[in-house]
């Protein structure tokens, strides 16, 4: 064991916290995050620090909440100054390398990574931008509508899975050559895969692993649209609900698909830790597994994410490094804001003077108390009219909206969320003090106030940039062909030995 370990970070899309409530639920075929979780500390009330995919990304990169990075939603520009833990690890002598998602905006493609093995599958320039002055305006070429839950089944190739399988591929290719390359150098890589998002489309070997009778119902039935709270219906009509039928044959087919796309990924890691081991890198390297967000998957009749309820905003997190720290479940409620000082303090640096709104949870994975820290979370983006927030603490998690009624749960007695405490004479005192604790964290008015301006400025910036010559942001990976295979500028004795591993 180094001092200062390898890093290999596993990052998925839209994955459920609720189906890792000690590991992998018992149902899921994942063989291979099995034996991670068993071998690792799982932390089973991990959430998302906004649950959509750019603000959670930045976030997860940077530590800071989104009204602090200035990624509100997914077409909000993700700035350079910002430092993420790429910066603060490479800082400290890492290589750093990204294959996969990250859906950052902006010309910075990189944001402290050294090297990116492919582009993102989705866009980096302003064209996904809501707009708060036309609440109920739908963009149909970008914005979520039910048609990922009608259109769910099997198929051989999709663009996803075609994404997903280079991700996988380009990050065992470049597993194999830090494998050849010099040890005195760690290295964090991260793979970030854009399963099990939707469209909830598996290949067949993967759909027919979970037969429909083996399948577990929904915890929570539909509830009808005039029952949901203010937010919910704001996703129903986002989500275009009214030109959709969903059947109850269209909720197993997309539940089915989900978790076939989950033992799809679980493969996909498993290809990628065969080449840890085979590269006799595994002994020195630190594996975190964690989430964006999660998806409702058609609990409550919701879709996707975009809400504070558990299936949205909670998600997996899991640090496997058994010569470290001894496999143990962690059950204080946490934040991906923790990642940032976590892996700072993994290199040996001084997490606690980071200007972060996470903290480490070394502590935690080594089994020492820490003092109770409340998780905080944000939304802003489509389907909100103004800022949400939310706070985690113990077992109770409070929603505020300016524009709606405040959601008070227990989610020791009600893990569920059935019953909204708001407003109850019995909990009026922790109704209050989560008011309090909202007015002293936000300044609310200011937060709307940033948010429209952003708005406002993309809404001009993004039609401009169009209109004549475009220059995209998208990320272009540089394949050096000429540095590749057999070159005649190169020796070919030295080319062959310098290729083999283990070497002659």
């Amino acid at each position: 064991m180094t001092t200062r370990p390898n890093i290999l970070i596993f990052m998925v899309d839209q994955l459920a916290g609720t189906l890792f409530p000690d590991g992998p639920a018992e149902f899921l075929k994942v063989p291979h995050l099995r034996r991670i979780a068993e071998g690792g500390v799982r932390f089973a009330a991990s959430y998302s620090a906004s649950p959509l995919c750019a603000p959670s990304r930045a976030s997860f990169m940077s530590g800071l909440l989104p009204s602090r990075t200035g990624v509100y939603d997914n077409a909000a520009e993700f700035i350079s100054s910002v430092p993420t833990f790429a910066h603060h690890l490479r800082r400290a002598g890492y290589r750093t390398c990204l294959s996969g998602k990250m859906h950052f905006v902006g010309p910075d493609q990189l944001h402290g990574y050294e090297e990116r093995l492919t582009t993102d599958v989705y866009p980096a320039d302003f064209g996904w931008t809501p707009d708060w002055t036309n609440p109920e305006q739908r963009i149909d070429w970008w914005y979520h509508n039910l048609g990922s839950v009608t259109g769910a089944g099997s198929a051989e190739i999709t663009n996803q899975l075609e994404y997903d399988d280079e991700v996988a591929s380009f990050a065992k290719q470049r597993l194999y050559q830090m494998a050849r390359e010099a040890r005195d150098q760690p290295f964090c890589l991260t793979v970030s895969f854009t399963h099990p998002h939707d469209p909830y489309v598996a290949r067949r070997k993967y759909w027919d692993l979970y037969p429909e009778a083996d399948l577990p119902a929904l915890a929570v039935p539909a509830i009808p649209y005039e029952e949901q709270d203010p937010h919910s219906q704001r996703l129903f009509r986002a989500n275009d609900y009214r030109n959709f039928e969903i059947g109850e044959q269209n909720v197993i087919d997309s539940r089915r698909a989900y978790f076939a796309n989950i033992s799809y990924l679980d493969d996909k890691i498993g290809e990628i830790l065969q080449v840890l081991r085979d590269g006799d890198l595994d002994r020195d390297t630190v594996i975190l597994f964690c989430a964006d967000h999660g998806d409702m998957l058609g609990e409550r009749g919701l879709w996707f994410k975009m809400s504070f309820f558990e299936g949205s905003v909670r998600v997996p997190l899991i640090i496997h490094a058994p010569d470290r720290f001894a496999p143990r479940l962690v059950t204080d409620p946490v934040s991906t804001l923790d990642i940032l000082p976590t892996l700072v303090a993994l290199a040996g640096g001084a997490s606690d003077t980071l200007a972060v709104d996470g903290r480490s949870l070394l502590d935690l994975c080594a089994g020492s108390e820490q003092p109770a820290t409340p998780v905080l979370a944000e939304y802003a983006a489509e389907g909100s009219v103004d800022p949400m927030v939310m706070i985690r603490s113990e077992n109770w998690k409070f929603i505020h909206c300016d524009a709606d009624p405040p959601q008070l749960f227990d989610l020791r007695a009600d893990p569920l969320e059935r019953v909204n405490l708001a407003g109850d004479p019995a909990h009026s005192a922790t109704e209050a003090a989560f008011r309090d604790q909202v007015a002293g964290t936000w300044d609310i008015a200011r937060f709307r106030g940033d948010v429209l301006r952003s708005q406002a400025n993309r809404l001009t910036v993004y039609p401009a940039l169009r209109n004549g010559s475009y220059y995209p942001w998208d990320y272009q990976p540089l394949q050096k062909a000429s540095e590749r295979y057999m070159r005649n500028h190169l020796d070919l004795n030295e080319l062959e030995a310098a290729s083999r591993y283990p070497k002659a």
